[in-house]
Formats: structure tokens, C-alpha cells, sequence
């Protein structure tokens, strides 16, 4: 990496926005907006778009790993970095291609830089510091967290300040929206996020084997499961109900869904890794009371 990579990384490492300036204007077509290319790789998705200043999206391109992940069982940062180094760059191409957008048009280049996997978070700055180098193009470093709350304002008129929640795989926010990156931050959860802990009740109930939900992620077998059991078979005890105030929390009652497989399986008379045969009740309760606990 040169000089100039070293010290953008450093100060995006430090939450600080980058501009490089480009001393040289470039020919050939203009637009008449500004036009910014979005790179994300915080998780095990590649994705590029390139978005006007009016919050038009002109063209995007994505690669998605969810059934290497799938074989898995779970998300391993290795390999999803792996597979971002792969595609990230044709990923881009295509995301420019379809907008009709070259690299010289473009007013700035954004990525993003936190939350998320550190190895894949690395690939897409890496990436983006190498072209904001090449093409003199300014860089702006993405909290994506912050970005999921903004987005509402590309497809609404959405005024500021307005209440957030953010539910994800690795976040649970509660937040007030004050303006561009101005949060007022209510609650989060003091431990795992609500879908981390439906992945890894997923897992628990071994749902890659069940026959209507081997190729879906763990969260989503879980809704799909719930939709015909009954909630009321099983009571789960809501976390942090002797306090008042907007944090979550959801691995006790990861650990009280455990304990409560545990019995069922004693009492089926089989082992971890076959399918209860009330697993769609368990399904129900854990998603009514993830719910419940949020709301």
C-alpha cells in the first residue's frame, strides 16, 4: 500500500471523513448531479451502486454468499473475504456499467468502513482506497449502521429528527435520527443481537435438516416454522423486565430456549441433531418472545 492509502486508512480507522482533491479536471461526458459509488462488504454480501444526489440509485450489482454460508452452518469471516476478494471487483464494474457511469463522472466513492467483519470490512476499504488513489476521487467512510437508518430518506420524505430501530444479525439500536450523522442513541443490547441468537437457536434445533427450511438461513426458518406452531406451548420468561430503561438483551433467553430443547429432547428420547417433533411450537415462543422483548 503507498502513502497515500496508508494515511486514508489511518484516518478512517480514527472515524474521520477523507478527501482527496483532484488537481486536473477530467474530459468527456458531464452530469449534471453528483454521482457517488457505494461499495459494502461488512458481512458476506458484495454489493456496489452507484446513487445520485437526489438519492436516485442509477445502477447496482451484488453478489450474494448465502448458500456457501448455508453449507456452513454459519458465516465464516475467512471465506467471506475470500469470496469478496473475488467478486468485489466485478461486482463494481457492473454496478458502473449499468448506471452508464465511469469512473472519471463519478463526485466520490463510499464505503463502508464499521460496523461489521473486520476481514471482509478490509477487502471493500482496501479496494475503495486503491481506486480513490488512482482516480483522485474523494472518499467517504460509511457507519452502515447509520446508513440503514438514513435510508427511509431516499424512498420518503422523512424529516428529521424521527425514531429508529435497527434489528440485524449483529445490532439491536433503538435510536432518535437528529440528522446526518447526528444520533441520539435510546438502548442497544447489552449482549448478542436478536438474530444472532435465532441463528444460533436454528442451529440448535438442527433446521438445516428439516425438510421445509434446508436452504434457509436460520432466522428465516425460524419465522417460517412459527407460522404453524403454537407459541402457547412454550413460555419463556422475557429478559430484563426489572428494568426501565431501552437496552435488549437476548442470551439468557438464548440459554433458556437451550435448557428448554435440552428437556424436550430428553423427554422424545432422542439426540441433538434430530428434529423435535414440537419444533414448531418452539419456533412460535421464541419468536413471540423475541418480539415481545423488543417491542
Amino acid at each position: 500500500m503507498n502513502s497515500i492509502a496508508k494515511s486514508l486508512l489511518k484516518l478512517v480507522k480514527h472515524g474521520r471523513a477523507v478527501w482527496l482533491r483532484s488537481s486536473s479536471a477530467h474530459s468527456g461526458k458531464q452530469h449534471p448531479r453528483k454521482l457517488v459509488l457505494g461499495i459494502e462488504t461488512s458481512c458476506d454480501d458484495t454489493g456496489a451502486a452507484v446513487v445520485d444526489d437526489a438519492g436516485n440509485v442509477l445502477g447496482e450489482a451484488l453478489h450474494c454468499q448465502k448458500e456457501v454460508h448455508l453449507q456452513a452452518g454459519g458465516i465464516i469471516p475467512v471465506v467471506a473475504q475470500q469470496l469478496h476478494r473475488e467478486n468485489i471487483d466485478q461486482v463494481v464494474k457492473e454496478a458502473l456499467s449499468v448506471s452508464g457511469v465511469s469512473v472519471h463522472e463519478l463526485a466520490a466513492v463510499a464505503t463502508t468502513v464499521k460496523p461489521g467483519l473486520a476481514l471482509s470490512l478490509e477487502v471493500g476499504l482496501q479496494y475503495s482506497l486503491n481506486l480513490v488513489n488512482k482516480y483522485q476521487k474523494p472518499f467517504i467512510p460509511i457507519h452502515h449502521m447509520e446508513a440503514h437508518a438514513l435510508t427511509i430518506r431516499l424512498t420518503h420524505r422523512v424529516e428529521f429528527p424521527f425514531l429508529v430501530l435497527l434489528l440485524s444479525g449483529g445490532h439491536c439500536i433503538l435510536a432518535v435520527a437528529q440528522g446526518v450523522s447526528d444520533f441520539l442513541l435510546l438502548g442497544q443490547s447489552i449482549d448478542i443481537a436478536p438474530g444472532d441468537m435465532l441463528d444460533k437457536v436454528a442451529r440448535r434445533l438442527s433446521l438445516r435438516k428439516h425438510p421445509e427450511c434446508h436452504s434457509m438461513a436460520g432466522g428465516k426458518a425460524i419465522e417460517h416454522l412459527a407460522q404453524n406452531g403454537n407459541r402457547q406451548q412454550h413460555a419463556f420468561r422475557l429478559p430484563m423486565q426489572q428494568y426501565r430503561n431501552c437496552d435488549f438483551s437476548f442470551s439468557g433467553l438464548q440459554s433458556l430456549v437451550n435448557k428448554a430443547i435440552i428437556q424436550k429432547e430428553k423427554e422424545e428420547g432422542i439426540q441433538e441433531g434430530e428434529i423435535l417433533s414440537c419444533v414448531k411450537d418452539i419456533a412460535a415462543a421464541v419468536q413471540h418472545a423475541v418480539a415481545v422483548h423488543i417491542i
